[in-house]
């Protein structure tokens, strides 16, 4: 029986390129978005092409009722979850005395409080199940703090964190639960950067190039088919950050 996969925020960027590498493999995959409904109903068109179909469910998994009601539509459509991969999220670049609670809340909603959400609308299906996969979308801001990103490194700190004693809560249901905390890499959320920025990063860079998404799918494809591996930060960045 063919594996189901929720991947939130899989229109666009990481997330998007996550979708098409686990649906190329096999597995039945539920691209879910929010606002960027073209984008998920032309991602879901480019893969019919290939024969090879998904389905996509809008939910601002931030709320839990959204969140919830996307997981039980996909547990009466497919009967099972097999993997959960929590990627939807926001940045934000603003100086640290200039961020307003309306700015913390947002994005601790969007990354954090959607993390908890999901993760925790999913896990009874997976106890019951004893079996499950849950990969968490972090930043290497997470482990290192990025200057005038400090919301957001907040936030990913806080998924790395909770991904650690997750997989201590629930290694005996046999659910493995993961992080990846990908580098600077090429997708919408770092469009703002110029062409010297880009190449600042890649002279900082050991091996001297910027990651692309296929590059995060890849090792979100390892550690779905991996049985021993939980409670793990995979920082995937190219040697920019070194632990």
């Amino acid at each position: 029986m063919e594996k189901v996969a929720i991947v939130t925020g899989g229109s666009r960027g990481i997330g998007r390129a996550i979708v098409e590498d686990l649906a190329r493999k096999g597995i039945k995959v539920i691209a879910n978005y929010n606002q960027s409904e073209e984008k998920a109903k032309g991602l879901r068109e480019n893969l019919e092409k290939e024969n090879i179909f998904i389905d996509i469910f809008k939910a601002d998994v931030s709320k839990r009722k959204e969140a919830k009601d996307m997981i039980e539509y996909v547990i009466k459509k497919y009967g099972k979850i097999d993997i959960l991969i929590n990627n939807a999220g926001i940045n934000q670049e603003k100086m640290f005395q200039d961020i307003t609670d309306e700015d913390w809340d947002n994005v601790m909603k969007v990354n954090l409080y959607s993390v908890f959400c999901t993760t925790q609308e999913v896990i009874s299906y997976m106890i019951k199940q004893k079996n499950g996969c849950i990969i968490n979308i972090s930043s290497i801001y997470g482990i290192n703090g990025g200057s005038c990103a400090v919301a957001y490194s907040a936030t990913k700190a806080g998924i790395d964190g909770m991904t650690k004693a997750l997989a201590k809560e629930l290694g005996p249901s046999n659910i493995r639960v993961n992080s990846i905390a990908p580098g600077c890499m090429n997708t919408d959320m770092n469009a703002y950067l110029t062409e010297e920025e880009w190449n600042e990063i890649k002279e900082e860079t050991p091996l001297e190039k910027i990651g692309e998404g296929i590059d995060i799918a890849k090792c979100v494809e390892w550690l779905i088919e991996d049985n021993f591996t939980t409670g793990q930060v995979i920082s995937i960045n190219g040697g920019l950050v070194i632990t």
